[in-house]
């Protein structure tokens, strides 16, 4: 039989998370990324730090969110269709300023597929060739940028459209590019 102290110092064991579950570098990139900027978009407003207005607040930004960020915010449940709802995972751990990572790390346990979204590596338009992508990619790029090539049929319309936007979405890399 276990003695009191032998007792609580199991169960202490077995709720202290142990070196294994910490997150690994570049572990949880959209969780990480998209929880830290919410916490500081939520400091720069001066919003309550309570669980209510921080759901509030996460469903606001889940609204505009796009990409690898939408898709996690339907994971967390903050968007309309999701099937799930784990807001308040994210919510009440924010309301006590607990570091986003940690938070990361107890939704995985939840639900692995968070941890798995990865944002798509970033093209570097002021050197890349246009005519060496795939349309795929340079419908990508367009997507990005919010816009949409209606009439594009072949992949040199896609091409003349993002060099046509270049100047308002990428003026670095348009600069670089007249420049070449």
């Amino acid at each position: 039989m276990l003695s009191l102290s032998g007792l609580s110092v199991a169960l202490a064991l077995a709720l202290v998370p142990g070196p294994a579950e910490a997150l690994k570098e570049g572990e949880c990139e959209v969780c990480v990324t998209f929880l830290g900027k919410f916490y500081e978009l939520l400091k720069d407003n001066s919003v309550n730090f309570n669980s209510a207005d921080i759901e509030k607040a996460i469903v606001k930004s889940c609204k505009d969110a796009k990409g690898k960020d939408n898709r996690f915010c339907y994971y967390i449940g903050a968007t309309s269709d999701a099937a799930t709802k784990m807001i308040n995972e994210v919510s009440k751990p924010l309301s006590y300023h607990v570091p986003v990572e940690k938070i990361c790390e107890k939704l995985k346990k939840k639900d692995s597929q968070i941890c798995e979204l990865k944002y798509d590596k970033q093209l570097d338009l002021s050197t890349v060739d246009l005519k060496k992508l795939k349309v795929k990619d340079l419908k990508k790029i367009l997507e990005e940028w919010g816009e949409s090539c209606k009439g594009c049929a072949e992949k040199s319309d896609f091409i003349r459209k993002i060099t046509e936007l270049m100047p308002k979405y990428a003026p670095a890399a348009a600069k670089a590019r007249t420049e070449l």
